[in-house]
């Protein structure tokens, strides 16, 4: 289980660095870390925690992103990479609006979104490389 959640944890940093250098670097792309925000701001508004500092909200994020995907990733991508990359990328598309989310930043056009699951078959094809490797 180990290795599973070390290859996980590959793809998940590999998932996050494609999506922040091509965020950064050009228009019209998927902005999944806004729609992540806001759920983290949703969660915690209803709580002590409050997280009004951008950088902080942008953090703790990025920090959840990392940590869910690695053990999505661990979990199921291991065995099964193609699927697992798909079902997450059309999940980050088509979640967000079932949950009151604004879906814009992913779903907006249909580059957004095939990019989107881009990003997520990209962050499980990492996770089957280093496990295959590691193992």
């Amino acid at each position: 289980m180990f290795k599973k959640m070390l290859a996980g944890l590959g793809g998940a940093i590999a998932l996050n660095l494609l999506h922040e250098i091509v965020r950064k670097n050009c228009d019209n792309v998927p902005q999944i870390n806004e729609v992540g925000e806001e759920a983290l701001k949703k969660m915690t508004d209803s709580t002590a925690l409050e997280i009004s500092d951008p950088d902080k909200l942008y953090a703790a994020t990025l920090a959840g992103d990392i940590v869910s995907n690695a053990i999505y990733y661990g979990t199921t991508a291991t065995n099964h990479n193609f699927t697992s990359g798909l079902a997450a990328g059309v999940g980050a598309i088509v979640l967000p609006q079932k949950l009151g989310l604004n879906d814009q930043p992913v779903a907006e056009n249909n580059r957004k979104k095939i990019m989107t699951v881009g990003y997520y078959l990209f962050g499980a094809l990492v996770t089957k490389f280093i496990y295959d490797k590691i193992n």
